[in-house]
């Protein structure tokens, strides 16, 4: 049997994606977490010196979206056939964009340059990267709250964990886009995802 282990810190973050995608497949896994005082000495042990790493039959793989999208493949959630892949890909791509906007923004240290950063975003940003999602659901949902097809992939876990983070700093930021939020609904919906929503830490980030 396979023997899948995921590295990354006790929090959310960059991490949860993979994590939700172990859930969706119903596909158990060691996930290990570690304190930030414990990762000083855990750091050597990385490819990057970074986490999420994503342990498979012996083999290391880091950056997050790479484990995502191994994932998503190793466990048919990655698109039917080629073509799928790509629409999947180029919706995890715009997302990916979405959250290099934002990130300057929701860690900045100083609270009144953050304060100032996140408004910027919320009025001059968000609803550009948020209508190229909707514009690719429209090329790529066939009409249901899906993004890609009728069936759950990556992209909707990505947006769902996205979304969450979006949801947070701004409780109102989803609200022009009904699909959006119904797709969060959706994916929140499924048997396996909820079970593991309801079991995991309470985390704030």
């Amino acid at each position: 049997m396979s023997i899948y282990k995921l590295h990354y810190f006790n929090f959310r973050g960059r991490g949860e994606l993979a994590r939700l995608v172990f859930a969706a497949a119903g596909q158990t896994f060691e996930d290990i977490r570690y304190e930030r005082n414990e990762w000083p000495s855990n750091k050597s042990k990385m490819p990057l010196g970074q986490m999420p790493v994503l342990e498979f039959n012996g083999t290391q793989l880091p950056q997050s979206i790479t484990v995502a999208r191994f994932l998503a493949k190793q466990f048919q959630l990655a698109g039917k056939d080629n073509l799928e892949q790509a629409k999947v890909d180029a919706v995890v791509d715009t997302i990916a964009d979405l959250i290099v906007k934002y990130s300057p923004a929701r860690w900045e240290p100083d609270e009144t340059k953050k304060k100032e950063l996140l408004k910027k975003f919320f009025a001059e940003d968000l609803d550009k990267h948020l209508q190229d999602l909707d514009v690719l659901r429209k090329l790529y949902g066939d009409g249901g709250p899906f993004f890609v097809g009728n069936h759950l992939t990556l992209a909707d876990l990505y947006f769902y964990n996205t979304g969450q983070n979006l949801l947070q700093m701004d409780e109102n930021s989803l609200n022009n886009y009904p699909w959006l939020k119904q797709n969060r609904e959706e994916v929140e919906k499924q048997p396996k995802i909820a079970e593991y929503i309801k079991n995991r830490p309470d985390m704030p980030y």
